[in-house]
C-alpha cells in the first residue's frame, strides 16, 4: 500500500517533436500516408493468403500473421500520434500508458519469434524439400505461430505489470512518441533493477535466440544453394528467401540501433536527442510494417499473381 500510495502521476506527458513545432505538420502528413499504405498493403496480402488456394502453405500463413500484427501494433500507437501531432494534445492516462506499452511490447516479441520461425521454415523448404510437407504440416504451423503470439503476450504482461507498479513521484514527462518502455523506466523514483534483469531475460528469449535461429538457418540455406547445380535452382532458392531476410535485416537493424545506442548519445543535448528518438521512432513504428508487405509483393510471384487474381475478381463481381 505504501507503494502505491507514492505514486501521484495520473498522467504522462509524451512531448514527441515539441521542441520542433515546424516539422509537426510534415510529421503528421508523412505519418498518415505511411498508415495508409500499412492498412491497405497488410490488409491486401492478409485477404490474399486466405481466399487464394496457392497461397495455403506454412510460408504464407506465417506472413498472413505478420500483417495481421503490423496492422495490430500500429494501430495501437499511431492514431494517437496523429492526434497529439496535428491537436498538440501530448498527454495519455496511467491506464492508456499502460495498454500502449503492452501492445508495442507484445507485437514487437510476436514478431521477432514469427521471423524466427519463418526462417526455419525456409530452411526445411530449401534444405529438406521431400520432407517439407510432414516436418511443416497444419498440426506443426498452427501451434508454432501460436506460440508466438502467446508467448508474446505473456512477456509482454510480465514487461508492463513491472513496470507500471513502479512509484513516479511527479516526473511524468515522457521523452518519446509513444509510452514504450525504457522511457517510462527512467522516470521511476525506484529501485528498477528488478526490471533490467527481466528485460534482459526477455532481449534473450525474444531477441537473441530467434536472431541465433534465422543466422543458422540461412547459414543451412546457403550451403545447401551452393551445392545446388541448376543455376535455375539457386536463383528460386534465393528469391524465396530474398524477401524474409530483408525483413529481417531492417527489423533487427533497427531494434538494435534504437536499443544498442552508445550511452555518450545520452549526453546530447535534449532537442538533439528528442529530433533522433522521433526519427527512430518513426521509422521502427511506421516505416517497417509499410516496408514489409511492399517487399514481400515485390520479391514474391505467387503473391503477385494473388493480388492480381483477387482484383480481377473484383472486377468481373462488379
Amino acid at each position: 500500500m505504501d507503494r502505491i500510495n507514492k505514486t501521484f502521476v495520473k498522467e504522462f506527458i509524451l512531448l514527441g517533436l515539441s521542441g520542433y513545432p515546424k516539422l509537426e505538420i510534415i510529421f503528421f502528413s508523412l505519418i498518415l500516408v505511411m498508415y495508409i499504405v500499412i492498412l491497405i498493403g497488410n490488409g491486401v496480402l492478409i485477404i490474399a493468403s486466405i481466399f487464394d488456394s496457392r497461397l495455403h502453405t506454412p510460408m504464407y500463413f506465417f506472413l498472413g500473421n505478420l500483417s495481421f500484427l503490423d496492422i495490430c501494433y500500429t494501430s495501437s500507437s499511431i492514431p494517437s500520434t496523429l492526434v497529439s501531432l496535428i491537436s498538440k494534445k501530448r498527454n495519455i492516462s496511467f491506464s492508456g500508458c499502460a495498454v500502449q506499452m503492452f501492445f508495442g511490447f507484445a507485437m514487437g516479441s510476436t514478431e521477432c519469434l514469427l521471423l524466427g520461425m519463418m526462417a526455419f521454415d525456409r530452411y526445411v523448404a530449401i534444405c529438406n524439400p521431400l520432407r517439407y510437407p510432414v516436418i511443416m504440416s497444419k498440426v506443426v504451423y498452427l501451434p508454432m505461430a501460436s506460440v508466438s503470439w502467446l508467448s508474446g503476450g505473456i512477456n509482454s504482461i510480465v514487461q508492463t505489470s513491472l513496470a507500471m507498479r513502479l512509484p513516479f513521484c511527479g516526473n511524468n514527462i515522457i521523452n518519446h512518441f509513444l509510452c514504450e518502455i525504457l522511457a517510462v523506466l527512467k522516470l521511476a523514483c525506484a529501485d528498477i533493477s528488478l526490471n533490467i534483469v527481466t528485460l534482459a531475460v526477455s532481449n534473450m528469449a525474444f531477441l537473441v535466440l530467434p536472431l541465433l535461429v534465422i543466422f543458422f538457418s540461412y547459414m543451412f540455406i546457403l550451403y545447401t544453394i551452393l551445392r545446388m547445380n541448376s543455376a535455375t535452382g539457386r536463383r528460386k532458392a534465393f528469391s524465396t528467401c530474398s524477401a524474409h531476410l530483408t525483413v529481417v535485416i531492417i527489423f533487427y537493424g533497427t531494434i538494435f540501433f534504437m536499443y544498442a545506442k552508445p550511452k555518450s548519445q545520452d549526453r546530447l543535448g535534449n532537442d538533439n536527442l528528442q529530433a533522433t528518438e522521433g526519427l527512430i521512432s518513426m521509422f521502427y513504428g511506421v516505416v517497417t510494417p509499410m516496408l514489409n508487405p511492399i517487399i514481400y509483393s515485390l520479391r514474391n510471384k505467387d503473391v503477385k499473381a494473388a493480388v492480381k487474381y483477387l482484383l480481377n475478381w473484383k472486377a468481373v463481381k462488379q
